[in-house]
């Protein structure tokens, strides 16, 4: 029998009335979670024309029984769900009054058949388990700048206080993140991206991309840049690491970006790229497509992976670019390949060593000759046979600006891959790229806050040479070539040759025995001032930096000042003086209404952490708050697309109707995925054996005929 207390609730909540059927619905709702149990909708009735509700009905999310049939299945691909349905009667019904307007209670049932949830867990309940959209925007934006769901979660909870305050549970985050990801996709994921970049483009003219499709429609390779990269290169495109890697998106479809270094010798990033095949004439399409976009500046150099297709393409496309193997994956197939550590150790002597191109030459007769390399299959005499595109000696005098590997590139891939998973879309892709280039371009930021605020510290008897040198270089660069000029105190000079307009000196090192550096001044006919200078060492050519046999010359000269060949300006703090930088990313550009969430939300946060130290100014505050965040706008707010992003808005008006039908790229199978050990296969399992390449059954890829034709330059390439 109910108690005093029951009947005087249940007389209250029987005569409640409702402005709306949602209204009654949060009613229930807030009740049900006092109790301890969850709501679930039901019943409903519609009037005669069908056009609005006049009955709704509530019930406890324990009403009812699970039907037969899903108990009495045999075959169940998935682990069935608890059972939760118990029959229990509880429910609320209200009814439309048509003379009033109003929502009144037609019938309720408190009594349930079922234990209620304890205080602290009714939170877990379904109907109580909601993401408002602040929570929304702010998932995303954490999503965006690569921390993880279950770290989100963290977070969450430790701003609302604890798993019971933040208003929804893991699995809630998961399945948000996963359906604002399918609706951000819904016109399709490389539509999505055409769309975005072309947006990316209206409100920046000089921002570029580029694409092109298969004969069916699909994606078949992509190259974007913003103008702030398109600056970057024209500043320091002189040396590019250009590199691919796998593992980055649905498709497996490799990411392509080129890196340089700028004037702080830091990572610059000039342009991304996505190809959906590693072959001479897609990367022939994104090298011409990335020349196109910085306006036919070719590289001085360039540094590359093995890819026999790429080494091909960079030598079609930029013939006159210095081109060389990245040394880390060298010594990767040093490892791999060489077994005996004295073979080794003579072949990385090619790798580092710089002499002069006969010496090396007979060098390597010798070597051949006493590792009896004689089969021309073998790793050792291909590599002799490409000695050109990484022997050091052959690059001695090439300007790499200290770069031998694609280390850089590999980092920004690693750092991308970090953030990343293989089920992330292309449009994801883009947004995580973007975040990437914002820290590249904030670390810039901060380098060059420093550079233009400060000078190094040097000791009090500093040269005049070493004065002028920090306050022309970078301090990054600057304390490279400070150890040069602290390395000029080991010279001494063997000998001087004069001549009417050139000076040569013969250096020698402490340090380095015999050996000797040809130092060579030109000298101004009229003054006798030094016009040129510079070192048979080469380290002025090839990083840009003077070496301590030419600091050793000024200072035996008593020069005041550095020659201007010695200052290259992509080292200077003015490198980029005509180039204004745009350091802010296109991914801080909200809509108009989460730009003014935003400012709300900083603001509010100071004030509610200034409120919150006096009770009176706390009450105050909150009760403002509380009575802006029940009024509902008219118009329903601005964000009715409810994009919760910090993205750009998608633009539906395409330039084209050919870039309107742009279809997802197809997957390319195998790719990045771990090699497994092959297994000898009887004639009889050989039949059914298909190749992944050519889908023909009887071989495999590795003996495929279209293996040898991926390498083989097509015929519309070679007219260049």
């Amino acid at each position: 029998m109910p108690d005093l207390d029951s009947l005087l609730e249940y007389n209250e909540i029987v005569r409640k009335k409702f402005g709306s059927e949602t209204e009654g619905y949060l009613f229930y709702n807030k009740y049900a979670k006092g109790k301890g149990f969850s709501v679930r909708k039901s019943y409903c009735e519609w009037g005669n024309g069908h056009n609005e509700r006049t009955l709704r009905k509530f019930v406890c999310s324990c009403e009812g029984f699970r039907e037969e049939k899903e108990l009495k299945r045999e075959i169940k691909k998935r682990k069935p769900r608890n059972i939760t349905r118990v029959g229990c009667p509880a429910k609320f019904v209200i009814a439309w009054d048509q003379n009033t307007g109003q929502w009144y209670v037609k019938d309720f049932i408190y009594e349930h058949n079922h234990p209620m949830v304890e205080r602290d867990l009714a939170c877990l309940l379904r109907s109580h388990r909601r993401i408002s959209d602040e929570q929304k925007a702010d998932i995303v934006a954490m999503q965006i700048s690569g921390i993880r769901k279950h770290q989100i979660m963290n977070i969450m909870e430790m701003q609302y206080g604890g798993y019971d305050k933040v208003g929804f549970a893991t699995r809630d985050l998961y399945n948000f993140c996963h359906r604002n990801k399918v609706e951000t996709v819904a016109a399709g994921d490389a539509q999505t991206v055409i769309s975005y970049l072309t947006e990316c483009r209206r409100r920046d003219p000089d921002f570029f991309f580029d694409y092109k499709t298969d004969g069916k429609g699909h994606l078949k390779g992509l190259l974007w840049c913003d103008s702030q990269c398109r600056l970057d290169y024209a500043a320091f495109g002189d040396v590019i690491v250009f590199d691919s890697t796998y593992k980055t998106n649905r498709y497996n479809l490799p990411l392509v970006p080129f890196v340089g270094v700028n004037h702080h010798g830091s990572t610059v990033l000039f342009a991304c790229g996505i190809l959906s095949q590693e072959t001479i004439e897609s990367y022939v399409w994104i090298l011409r497509t990335f020349s196109d976009a910085m306006v036919q500046k070719h590289p001085v150099s360039v540094i590359t992976d093995g890819d026999l297709a790429m080494q091909r393409a960079i030598g079609l496309v930029w013939p006159n670019s210095s081109h060389r193997l990245c040394i880390w994956h060298i010594e990767q197939n040093i490892v791999r390949n060489l077994h005996d550590d004295g073979v080794k150790d003579d072949f990385r002597y090619f790798l580092y060593d710089c002499c002069s191109i006969e010496e090396i030459e007979r060098k390597w007769l010798e070597f051949l000759d006493k590792h009896n390399v004689t089969d021309k299959e073998s790793w050792l005499y291909q590599m002799y046979e490409r000695r050109k595109i990484w022997c050091a000696a052959y690059h001695a005098d090439k300007c790499y600006l200290g770069l031998r590997s694609n280390q850089r590139s590999e980092s920004l891939n690693s750092r991308l891959q970090v953030n990343l998973d293989r089920k992330m879309t292309l449009f994801e892709l883009v947004e995580h790229f973007d975040h990437c280039l914002s820290r590249l371009r904030s670390n810039e930021a901060n380098l060059d806050f420093e550079a233009s605020n400060s000078l190094p510290c040097l000791e009090p008897d500093a040269s005049i040479i070493e004065k002028e040198a920090a306050k022309s270089f970078t301090p990054r660069i600057f304390a490279k070539v400070q150890f040069s000029i602290k390395a000029a105190k080991k010279c001494f000079a063997r000998e001087i040759l004069d001549d009417y307009d050139a000076i040569k000196y013969i250096v020698g090192r402490e340090d380095k025995g015999d050996r000797e550096y040809h130092v060579e001044c030109e000298i101004c006919v009229d003054g006798g001032n030094l016009k040129g200078i510079s070192c048979s060492c080469l380290k002025l050519q090839s990083l840009g930096t003077p070496c301590s046999h030419i600091f050793f010359v000024l200072g035996y000269r008593k020069e005041r000042e550095l020659p201007g060949c010695c200052v290259w300006k992509r080292w200077t703090r003015g490198a980029k003086s005509a180039f204004p930088p745009i350091r802010k990313s296109t991914m801080y550009d909200y809509s108009d209404s989460l730009q003014r969430y935003h400012e709300l939300r900083n603001i509010s946060h100071t004030a509610s952490f200034l409120a919150s130290r006096s009770p009176e100014a706390y009450e105050r505050l909150k009760r403002v708050l509380h009575e802006e965040a029940a009024m509902i706008l008219p118009n329903g707010g601005e964000n009715g697309d409810k994009r919760y992003a910090p993205v750009l808005p998608q633009c539906m008006d395409v330039d084209s109707a050919e870039s309107r039908n742009v279809l997802d790229p197809l997957h390319v199978p195998g790719r990045g995925a771990p090699k497994k050990k092959l297994k000898s296969v009887s004639n009889k399992k050989r039949s059914k054996v298909k190749c992944t390449l050519c889908k023909g059954e009887g071989h495999n890829r590795r003996t495929c005929s279209m293996r040898e034709e991926e390498t083989k330059l097509p015929e519309d390439v070679l007219d260049i």
